[in-house]
């Protein structure tokens, strides 16, 4: 993993071989006429000649005669983000209507620089069509990205339907309230399938209904989104679907029944259709997804559904598990606003428990973990979600690992919901919530991405 300490190299002369490449030319928050504001990085046209000349461990001279590493180079629809080592960059002396050139090439041609964007902001594609570019929006009116998961409600589930307000709850309207105020305008709300309809086939319960009811106004009252999260790893009570026990037509028509009662409610931002299937045992999930959220569009046509993958939704092994979940044409349309959802943490056996305590976490971690991910979803034309991703508070290593896995996120205009917060967390590591009410350095970062400035139209990549 390239690290990113500062080495302020000194310039050596640059071989008459370089290769030059003209900078982006767009300013908005993260951006600084095409310099990265917030790490040393750069900004250039995603051209043939520009992706073979800037790799990972080539070395660039900037402008002002600094010579730096590439660290990471991220393609973001007509774009390349280029990541350097050290400290950020100043945009006055090295950004747009300057050159920067590759050095370490032993390419023998000199190519022109690479035009300039002739607008001030990455191009916008604000329909939902399956365009290769980012959606971009310059004006900042964009959708959130950065939210957080609230888990109470699927506390105790080895008891179910359970007590409520014994072995499980749901936040009350002072955990909206606290995160809207921290800048966390997205909220997955999990329930258990279990509470919502105790006895397969039957009409909903009333009194659980009423309880994500309730949540839904705390939500809208403060400005929040909510996805509502079936969080049941693809069982009820404990057999899994598509079983005797389970017929796959129940679970879609448990949603059809959920949409049915929720679909109008303004807080309302999609339908988590399951939290992280497993040893699924008959390969059934991508059909069993298709029919739950056909069965959902038969009721609300445009609400986002977020289709999460199987072995625990994990970014990194995504594309081991989970090709097959696009086999039918439908899964890949565009038109059926369908998001796909996976799950990411940072340690060695990706579980989120962070058991070795002394474990260290390389910087660019989180992003190479979710890039298996982020590359299928861009060759597919679809969009993603991250549903759950958390660090524990003993870790700045961790910290910086997620401030980079949610700069490459916003680059794909990819929503992430931490995991986790609301109530009962005790003084869990990775919680935002404690009840000793201690500092989370978890916040730095979450909270500075939930402040930038919102250039997404709608969720990426497409």
């Amino acid at each position: 993993t390239p690290t990113p300490t500062p080495t302020p190299a000194p310039a050596p002369a640059a071989p008459s071989s370089a290769y030059s490449a003209g900078l982006n030319s767009f300013t908005n928050e993260d951006w600084d006429n095409g310099i990265y504001r917030k790490a040393a990085g750069f900004s250039i046209p995603d051209t043939a000649a520009n992706k073979a000349a800037f790799v990972t461990g080539a070395s660039v001279k900037l402008a002002d005669g600094q010579v730096r590493k590439v660290a990471a180079v991220y393609d973001v629809g007509a774009h390349l983000s280029v990541m350097l080592s050290g400290s950020a960059l100043s945009a006055s002396a090295v950004g747009y209507p300057k050159t920067i050139s590759v050095v370490s090439s032993t390419s023998g041609t000199t190519t022109p620089p690479a035009s300039a964007q002739p607008a001030p902001a990455p191009a916008p594609a604000p329909t939902p069509a399956p365009a290769p570019s980012t959606p971009v929006v310059s004006d900042g009116s964009g959708i959130d990205l950065v939210g957080v998961n609230f888990g109470s409600g699927v506390f105790d589930p080895s008891n179910v339907p359970g007590i409520y307000n014994k072995g499980y709850t749901y936040a009350d309207e002072s955990y909206y309230k606290r995160h809207a105020g921290l800048g966390f305008k997205l909220v997955r709300l999990g329930f258990l399938w279990e509470r919502i309809q105790p006895k397969l086939g039957t009409e909903l319960d009333a009194a659980e209904l009423g309880r994500i009811k309730q949540s839904l106004d705390y939500a809208q009252k403060y400005g929040i989104k909510v996805i509502l999260d079936m969080h049941n790893y693809y069982r009820y009570y404990g057999k899994v679907i598509n079983s005797p026990e389970v017929p796959r037509a129940q679970f879609a028509e448990t949603w059809r029944k959920i949409a049915v009662q929720v679909s109008k409610h303004p807080a309302l931002y999609g339908y988590g259709l399951m939290n992280e299937p497993y040893n699924t045992g008959n390969n059934l999930w991508p059909q069993t997804a298709q029919a739950a959220g056909q069965a959902i569009r038969k009721v609300d046509p445009t609400k986002w559904i977020m289709i999460a993958g199987d072995r625990y939704s994990s970014a990194f092994h995504w594309q081991k598990y989970n090709t097959q979940l696009i086999n039918d044409p439908w899964m890949r349309d565009p038109k059926n606003n369908l998001v796909y959802e996976a799950h990411q943490y940072l340690d060695y056996d990706y579980s989120g428990t962070y058991s070795n305590r002394a474990e260290t976490f390389a910087p660019m971690l989180g992003v190479e973990r979710v890039k298996p991910w982020v590359e299928w979803l861009k060759k597919n034309k679809l969009r993603g979600y991250i549903g759950e991703h958390g660090i524990p508070d003993f870790s700045p290593s961790a910290v910086v690992a997620t401030d980079k896995l949610l700069a490459y996120l916003a680059e794909n205009c990819i929503p992430s919901t931490y995991w986790a917060a609301g109530p009962r967390w005790g003084e869990n590591i990775m919680a935002l919530d404690v009840a000793s009410g201690k500092h989370r350095p978890q916040l730095a970062p979450l909270q500075k991405h939930a402040a930038a400035k919102k250039t997404c139209s709608t969720i990426g990549p497409l």
